[in-house]
């Protein structure tokens, strides 16, 4: 079975308002006791399993739950367990022929004992919920909402649970996100994709968080249509925004998650700036809503890269002043990412990332253009500007090199999504000849951000001047490396697959290729 569903974390300050409006005549509540089992090297959390016995009422349950395709789905299998004689045994031969427990068997590899009993299974953490349910109809579709306050137990620590489930029962899901976000509207909850198990995990090995998530590959072939394409995108992007997202508006966050997380918007905002007309359902107003929250993350993040990289440089420089001042008010990242509007614009690009069925209305329309049609001209029209820059860039002002450096990313950013439609040598070849150019155009800018900082400074503190002399002449030093790399990559040019290239021409499926 796959779950469609939705966690919010709901604020302290809503929860007497939630509460209020879950408890009605036909809702329902549950006392719910869970064990959540893994390997003593943590094999299913790594995989992103959850095993668990959980008491529901009088009734025990075995469940496996297994990461879906996108943030909606869960792949989940349950048995009712007969406790007859006390509490029952775990038994992972009770999922067997499932999808879930073939996620299951390779987690465990050869430590997995599919005979009975529970093999190197062991009771990781425990949580004591009480669950109230309810069932509400939204726009031609039946929600579950789920209510859990409790706690998740591991040991001595304790974490406290405070969260709001939606999960989607019968119809479609814009119904389930239509409920979500209006209960978002009403009482300012918060989008968390963490789940239980994947919090109960981290506090049995005592960490605040996981590893911040990083971009993987987009799901594209030649044969894949422009609005599949750029939904496929979307929602890539949003892999790697969404965890990260939650760790920071949590609180629990480390640098690396807010970097991962604007690398993520980035990437984001850099394809439906060059592609977003690959399909009518993309929002033009997604773009400013999308720049607003990045600059809302961004200051945050350029103190903790200037903290990493320039001021120990200056230290070893010897300057007499290698620190900046705290700013009067710090932004809190996770303020932004709580806000209606952040989570109102997630669940828009959520259900935009949901594809369509090939038989859906509207789907089947005129014959469209091949992938590769669309995507090669484009790729080349920001080559060109790049080209254009790279030529320029000794006498470009500091604003036109910081464009430079966007569209490099942008580029960068467009090509890993597209690069099943081109040769992978080819594919690889460029990349290896960008990562240079975007290593020196990111020197240079946080070398020109330190500068500006430190030239604030000089009229309160004369010692800043050797800062802003010492990161002037390093940027000065910085700007034909710059350029060098630039050209160099300019002059390199990716090839579209074989069979590929004629397709987009509009000849036939050459014979014989089954790609």
């Amino acid at each position: 079975m796959v779950e469609t569903e939705l966690k919010f974390q709901v604020p302290a300050g809503s929860r007497s308002a939630v509460k209020r409006q879950m408890v009605t005549k036909t809702a329902r509540t549950l006392e719910l006791r869970a064990s959540y089992f893994d390997t003593p090297d943590r094999r299913l959390a790594r995989a992103g399993l959850a095993l668990r016995l959980r008491k529901e009422g009088r009734q025990w349950v075995q469940a496996l739950k297994a990461p879906g395709s996108n943030a909606l789905h869960r792949i989940e299998h349950e048995v009712p367990v007969d406790a007859a004689n006390g509490d029952p045994e775990l038994d992972i031969t009770r999922h067997a022929g499932t999808p879930a427990a073939e996620a299951l068997a390779i987690a465990l590899g050869d430590s997995g004992d599919w005979g009975e009993g529970t093999g190197p299974l062991q009771i990781v953490f425990e949580t004591r919920v009480l669950r109230t349910l309810r069932l509400v109809r939204s726009d031609a579709a039946v929600v579950e909402l789920a209510l859990d306050v409790g706690e998740v137990i591991a040991g001595p620590r304790r974490l406290p649970i405070w969260e709001l489930e939606f999960e989607l029962k019968r119809g479609v899901v814009e119904g389930l996100l239509a409920q979500a976000a209006r209960w978002v509207g009403r009482h300012g909850l918060w989008l968390d994709v963490r789940s239980k198990a994947e919090r109960g995990f981290r506090l049995a090995q005592g960490l605040p968080a996981g590893p911040a998530v990083v971009a993987r590959p987009v799901p594209i072939s030649p044969e894949t249509s422009a609005d599949a394409a750029l939904r496929n995108i979307v929602g890539a992007c949003l892999e790697q925004v969404l965890p990260n997202a939650a760790d920071v508006a949590g609180g629990v966050a480390g640098p690396e998650h807010l970097h991962q997380l604007r690398v993520g918007l980035r990437r984001l905002r850099s394809t439906l700036h060059a592609f977003g007309d690959l399909s009518a359902a993309a929002d033009p107003a997604w773009m400013p809503a999308l720049a607003d929250l990045f600059a809302r993350l961004g200051s945050a993040r350029d103190r903790d890269a200037l903290a990493e990289s320039v001021l120990p440089q200056l230290r070893k420089a010897g300057a007499p002043l290698a620190e900046l001042p705290a700013p009067a008010e710090r932004g809190d990242p996770g303020e932004a990412l709580r806000s209606e509007s952040c989570n109102l614009l997630l669940l828009e690009l959520i259900g935009f990332s949901q594809v369509p069925d090939a038989g859906s209305p509207g789907t089947a329309e005129l014959p469209q253009p091949r992938l590769a049609s669309i995507v090669k001209p484009r790729l080349r029209h920001m080559r060109r500007q790049l080209k254009e820059d790279a030529a320029a860039f000794d006498s470009l002002d500091d604003a036109h090199r910081h464009r430079a450096r966007k569209r490099l990313k942008r580029l960068r950013y467009c090509v890993e999504f597209f690069a099943p439609l081109f040769s992978a040598r080819s594919v690889k070849r460029w990349l290896t000849r960008a990562k240079p150019a975007q290593d020196v155009l990111g020197r240079f800018n946080d070398m020109a951000v330190a500068e500006a900082a430190f030239r604030a400074l000089v009229a309160q503190d004369g010692r800043a001047g050797f800062a802003v002399d010492w990161l002037a002449a390093r940027r000065a030093e910085l700007v034909p490396q710059a350029k060098s790399a630039l050209l160099e990559l300019a002059r390199t040019s990716m090839v579209l697959r074989e069979g590929v290239a004629a397709r987009a021409r509009g000849n036939p499926k050459p014979p014989g290729d089954s790609r």
